[in-house]
């Protein structure tokens, strides 16, 4: 029995209570999905960023990432871990944090590249977590007033700046 769809109006994950062993292996398992079905190579490599990735819900750049690679026993070079990251990008299974260069793992991988969906990203300044939702008004907002110049919107990146609820219930230092 697979499980149901995820609700468009809850909360991200990132910021609210979770299985996180559950949300890692449905996420790892529609990347595994989506790879066999476009005939994708998920190798080795790729797999364990993927999983880097998935540890968390915070943005890891890609020596954070490569540091991680070579914590746990692999001899990565830069390379390795850019063309991962490269690939799970360009397949829609991690996003690009453009204010934090720096990468996280897609919450709805299954549904294809970046250009599939828009998403935003609620980035906390605190903990550096970032959350997924739909940027899908924004984006289609943004694209009625470039249409209207005449402009031809190629990649629409929604980052949100604030602070996430937990962060905010820390008291202040």
């Amino acid at each position: 029995m697979s499980d149901p769809a995820p609700d468009p109006a809850a909360p991200p994950a990132a910021f609210q209570r979770h299985d996180h062993g559950r949300c890692v292996a449905s996420a790892r398992a529609s990347v595994e999905a989506a790879c066999a079905e476009r005939g994708l190579r998920l190798t080795p490599a790729r797999a364990r960023v993927l999983e880097i990735l998935l540890d968390s819900h915070e943005a890891l750049g890609a020596y954070d990432v490569l540091e991680r690679l070579r914590a746990g026993g692999h001899a990565a070079q830069p390379p390795v871990a850019y063309r991962a990251l490269d690939f799970l990008v360009a397949n829609g299974f991690a996003h690009r944090i453009e204010k934090l260069n720096a990468f996280v793992a897609c919450a709805h991988p299954d549904e294809g590249a970046e250009t599939a969906h828009a998403p935003a990203f609620m980035i906390c300044r605190g903990c550096r977590r970032v959350a997924e939702t739909s940027a899908g008004p924004a984006a289609a907002s943004v694209a009625d007033a470039a249409r209207d110049l005449g402009f031809e919107v190629e990649r629409t990146v929604v980052e949100i700046e604030g602070v996430c609820p937990d962060c905010q219930a820390r008291p202040s230092e």
